[in-house]
């Protein structure tokens, strides 16, 4: 039911889209996708295996203060595989990362883990610089966008807040047991806490804080550069770029992978903005589509290169 019930709401809504559109504004839509500059969606998809790239070599910084160091390549195809598995099941990945890890380089699973948590803490960080920087620039229109959308930020904030409360909680609790299963639980627990802190114990803070940089700006630039591919949408500010980014960064969770969400979201926005819904949402798509085709590739070859390049394991 968590993978049919997103997916579902995913493909309801690109029903209801193009169902609702005119057929002069589906072959607009189409028109602008199909017409859409490769050389454009290269460039994007460039900067996306650098962000990919980038995330992996990060990692070894989270890595080596506990004593591993595994391969870069098996880091990478990990990473990949991760993405991969989002697409069906809605954070799967993470716990998979972990396992792969795991299973290619003996990396204890709460402890890869535990760094796993660190990295995304870091980006979540990093999303929230984005988001400030977006109000900045586009303070009245952004927050009316949010308001007449029905999308309020700080619930996701909240959200996350009760989490860690949640989470730091529940520590307590297993740490003061003494029996049962809550005991067996802490010795997986002291081990995903020292990954987590692992972030604290690095050598290289400063790489692994350039290196998040990177990643988030190669993001926006896979992003940005998609612009280029539809006349319309080409003329658009830095500031609108920036606003339909941080709207497609909070759409791509709603449903598995951001189908059907995402590019309803990104057009709805550009209309938001005075532009065409047509442009829109061919951006939304372009986007979606040439990144989702990346992950389906790269991941799908990471799962396959995994084994036969550890044969030894």
């Amino acid at each position: 039911m968590k993978v049919a019930i997103p997916l579902g709401i995913g493909i309801l809504l690109i029903y209801y889209s193009l169902s609702s559109a005119t057929p002069q504004e589906r072959a607009i839509l189409w028109n602008n996708i199909k017409d859409a500059p490769p050389v454009y969606i290269a460039v994007s998809l460039m900067f996306g295996i650098l962000s990919h790239l980038s995330r992996a070599y990060r990692w070894q910084y989270l890595l080596q203060p506990m004593g591993y160091h595994p391969k870069l390549s098996n880091r990478f195809m990990a990473v990949m595989a991760a993405y991969l598995a989002n697409l069906g099941i809605p954070r799967s990945g993470e716990l998979l990362r972990g396992a792969l890890l795991t299973t290619y380089e003996d990396v204890p699973f709460e402890k890869a883990f535990g760094t796993i948590i660190s990295e995304r803490i870091a980006d979540f960080l990093m999303l929230l610089l984005v988001v400030g920087i977006a109000i900045v620039l586009q303070t009245d229109t952004l927050l009316g966008y949010l308001h007449e959308q029905n999308i309020n930020p700080l619930y996701t904030v909240l959200f996350l807040a009760a989490g860690v409360l949640l989470i730091a909680l529940g520590f307590k609790i297993i740490q003061r047991a003494k029996t049962g299963i809550l005991a067996k639980l802490k010795d997986f627990m002291a081990g995903l806490v020292e990954g987590m802190k692992s972030i604290l114990k690095m050598r290289n803070k400063w790489a692994f804080i350039g290196h998040t940089f990177f990643i988030w700006i190669m993001y926006i630039l896979m992003f940005w550069v998609i612009k280029f591919t539809i006349p319309e949408i080409s003329y658009a500010s830095t500031g609108v770029i920036l606003a339909a980014f941080v709207i497609g960064s909070f759409a791509i969770s709603v449903t598995n992978g951001g189908i059907g969400v995402y590019p309803i979201s990104i057009g709805a926005l550009f209309i938001f903005f005075g532009f065409s819904k047509e442009g829109g949402e061919a951006f939304g798509w372009i986007v979606w589509g040439s990144q989702t085709l990346l992950v389906l590739v790269l991941g799908a070859l990471s799962f396959l290169l995994l084994p036969i390049l550890n044969r030894k394991k």
